[in-house]
């Protein structure tokens, strides 16, 4: 109970500078709780790279902002091994990845080569710079950004970078009556300046752990396999969901069961993470783009078709 408490602290914490986002916000902390990564695809000025700041801030944790541009280095990421002339030694050079939560702004604007530099990070949480291998502090959590409106000067996200991001989100532009708080907030001084930190890294990194021990009932399990199959099968797909995505739809749907502070999981979590999980892994085929159809449409249709399991009381 009191770890649902301070979720719920860390919920509130962040709609003080986030306003009317309260769905949004419980999937990027679920996103966290999962130990996975953020994508969020959305126009300039929503709120982006606020909620990395407010989630950093709010679990008292280092943070950093890379700015991705077409000339940004792969060293600029991980970091480079420099000859100390004193010592006459290699000494190692932290790059910007070397925190706990990270923004990559505008991850599609930089080369292919300097977006795989955060795959190794993404996927095993460590970096090699020179054949050494360096840890990266826990939690680590890196939440990109995109564009979908400007594609000038940008590189898509290669499927197999897409597939190491738990979540796929997009903010949105808020109602008026949250527009018109917002204003009020912000019109003395940025909220973002002011918040606290509610809980710490190591209590985060706990709950990272009693995730992993949440229980899913095996008809929840195949529930979750036939329908990744079924992306593997659908007509209207090119490209369906990898066995990445199964683990990660179980590892989420555990975190949304943690997050309503149960330790079991039932079908309505994984109806709630499943969209933002599965629809930026699925590619469709040219004709099913041709006929507008759209990820969430064909996952809808396919979702449709297997009966949600009655679990055992």
């Amino acid at each position: 109970m009191q770890k649902q408490k301070v979720i719920g602290d860390i919920v509130k914490n962040i709609e003080k500078v986030i306003v009317g986002k309260r769905e949004v916000i419980e999937l990027a902390m679920i996103t966290l709780l999962s130990e996975g990564h953020l994508l969020i695809e959305d126009v300039p000025g929503v709120g982006k790279t606020t909620l990395a700041n407010a989630i950093s801030k709010s679990i008292d944790c280092g943070f950093n902002r890379i700015q991705f541009t077409p000339d940004t280095l792969p060293s600029d990421i991980t970091g480079v091994s420099v000859y100390n002339m004193q010592t006459g030694q290699f000494e190692f050079t932290p790059g910007a990845i070397m925190n706990h939560i990270i923004l990559a702004d505008e991850v599609n604007r930089t080369s292919p080569k300097t977006q795989a530099s955060l795959l190794e990070a993404m996927e095993e949480k460590q970096i090699s710079v020179d054949g050494k291998t360096y840890p990266l502090p826990s939690p680590f959590m890196v939440i990109a950004t995109q564009n979908p409106i400007d594609y000038l000067g940008t590189y898509n996200l290669p499927e197999a970078q897409l597939d190491r991001f738990l979540m796929k989100l997009s903010m949105g532009y808020p109602s008026m009556a949250d527009e018109k708080r917002m204003a009020e907030y912000y019109i003395r001084q940025s909220p973002i300046k002011s918040l606290e930190a509610v809980t710490d890294g190591k209590t985060i990194s706990a709950m990272q752990e009693e995730v992993k021990t949440v229980k899913i009932h095996r008809d929840l399990i195949s529930y979750i396999i036939e329908i990744i199959d079924g992306t593997r099968k659908d007509t209207n797909i090119a490209l369906g969901a990898s066995p990445r995505a199964t683990l990660a739809l179980i590892r989420a749907s555990q975190a949304a069961a943690y997050y309503d502070g149960r330790d079991y999981c039932i079908p309505d979590d994984i109806q709630k993470v499943i969209h933002p999980v599965i629809r930026h892994r699925l590619i469709l085929s040219p004709e099913s783009r041709l006929n507008k159809l759209t990820p969430e449409k064909v996952l809808d249709k396919i979702i449709n078709k297997y009966r949600v399991p009655i679990l055992p009381v």
